[in-house]
């Protein structure tokens, strides 16, 4: 059966990397399954969701390549949590609990003072009716409660290996707030069921969460073994602290305004954490090809923006022409693909192109190092046309009449045609920039 997974993000804000990477991992998992990517926008919190951050996910997920199967919103679906609701109050497996916010916190507080889990001890489930009766008459409006089976829950986690969580360790979790809207705990179980999911992949933030929800799921039907579950550790930084996504300059969007190549997020995402090396890939397909659920390890995973830089001028250095040829136009870049293959190397970010533009086209005050040297250059230079050959006979050209060589020769010639030291071969920048420039920055004049 082919897998259907899901990235389920709130539109609460931007996607941020560690999101990114979980919608990365799900993708490419379906991708090479031949299953099916669901993106499922988790929208039930009405006071935090925005319309303008749920197209901005999607938006970002656009931009990654991640194109998804099908689109659900929870908004949409608040009849099917409701009737799962009443079969679960049916069959007497949740119950209504009174406590406000503020009691349950120091509730908590009071079980940690004293060296102890803070478990919900389950008053509402010993409140009677009169009881009851006398909270409302308080105006007390209840949350409900799901009611879990003793025991151990079991599963073999794709990532973790076999998992096993008392249950009794856990509080019974509030399925629906006293405002009647439904929890993330039970809008998701129930959309996992109905949507058909059959891989879980997310961070191990998760993991007690899944114990919760196996058996939601089976007391709503469904049969033992229903989902395969993969818990990936969370992302941290170099110093081993977890990413925060405060962080506004971890977000997608922030990322992209700075130059980061979409490739370069999945070619990340696709390798970090497993035992496979991160490759610069350029195109979707080839992470999908390379990808491998079972290399992922246990191993904190650490991110490193300066890894991120590195990688992007690989990923940058391997695009081709077609797919940044809307991008230089926009910059005012002209050159084609001749002038894209002999600078991309050089080009941390696809906007860099237009500093090695001005380096061909002009204006550029050329660096006069050795006068001498540059006036035999003027007497040997060729006439047109040029290629990538003209460099070579040309400066030696230069060194029969001069003596010079290695750095002494090509130092001053590269000074006087680009204003650096460093930079493109200059083989394939020399027909570029052309005779008459060529000669008017070897006479030290600016053009």
């Amino acid at each position: 059966m082919a897998p259907v997974v899901r990235f389920a993000p709130s539109p609460t804000g931007r996607l941020h990397l560690g999101s990114a990477r979980l919608a990365v991992i799900n993708a490419l998992f379906a991708r090479t399954q031949g299953g099916t990517f669901v993106l499922r926008i988790d929208d039930t919190d009405t006071e935090q969701s925005r319309a303008d951050y749920d197209q901005a996910i999607r938006d970002d997920l656009a931009w990654l390549g991640l194109g998804w199967d099908r689109l659900a919103r929870q908004s949409a679906r608040l009849a099917r949590y409701t009737d799962a609701f009443k079969r679960l109050r049916d069959e007497a497996r949740v119950y209504a609990c009174y406590e406000t916010e503020d009691e349950l916190a120091r509730l908590r507080a009071g079980l940690r003072a004293r060296g102890l889990p803070p478990v919900y001890d389950r008053l509402g489930l010993r409140l009677g009716d009169a009881d009851r009766r006398r909270l409302e008459a308080e105006d007390r409006r209840p949350h409900w409660r799901f009611l879990l089976d003793a025991g151990s829950v079991a599963w073999t986690d794709l990532v973790r290996g076999p998992q096993a969580i008392d249950a009794g360790s856990l509080s019974d979790p509030v399925l629906v707030r006293a405002d009647g809207a439904p929890t993330y705990t039970l809008a998701s179980i129930v959309d996992d069921l109905e949507i058909g999911i059959t891989h879980v992949i997310r961070g191990e933030d998760h993991v007690a969460n899944t114990a919760v929800q196996l058996q939601i799921a089976e007391a709503l039907g469904a049969a033992p073994g229903r989902f395969a579950f993969a818990h990936l550790p969370l992302l941290v930084d170099r110093d081993g602290a977890k990413l925060s996504k405060r962080d506004a300059a971890l977000g997608l969007g922030a990322l992209r305004e700075a130059g980061v190549e979409a490739m370069t997020i999945v070619s990340l995402f696709a390798r970090l954490g497993s035992s496979a090396p991160v490759e610069p890939f350029v195109a979707l397909d080839q992470a999908v090809a390379g990808f491998d659920l079972e290399r992922f390890g246990r191993a904190p995973v650490r991110f490193d923006p300066h890894e991120l830089d590195v990688l992007n001028q690989r990923v940058v250095a391997g695009l081709p022409f077609a797919a940044v040829a809307d991008r230089l136009v926009a910059l005012g870049v002209a050159g084609g693909a001749p002038f894209w293959e002999a600078v991309r190397a050089n080009c941390a970010r696809v906007a860099d192109v237009a500093d090695w533009w001005r380096v061909v086209a002009g204006p550029l005050a050329p660096v006069v190092e050795d006068a001498a040297l540059l006036a035999h250059a003027v007497t040997a230079l060729p006439p047109e046309p040029w290629d990538a050959a003209t460099w070579a006979a040309w400066t030696g050209a230069v060194a029969a009449a001069t003596g010079s060589k290695g750095r002494a020769l090509y130092r001053p010639l590269r000074l006087a045609l680009t204003g650096l030291d460093h930079g493109p071969e200059m083989r394939y920048l020399l027909p570029l920039v052309g005779r008459d420039r060529v000669l008017a920055r070897l006479k030290g004049q600016p053009s």
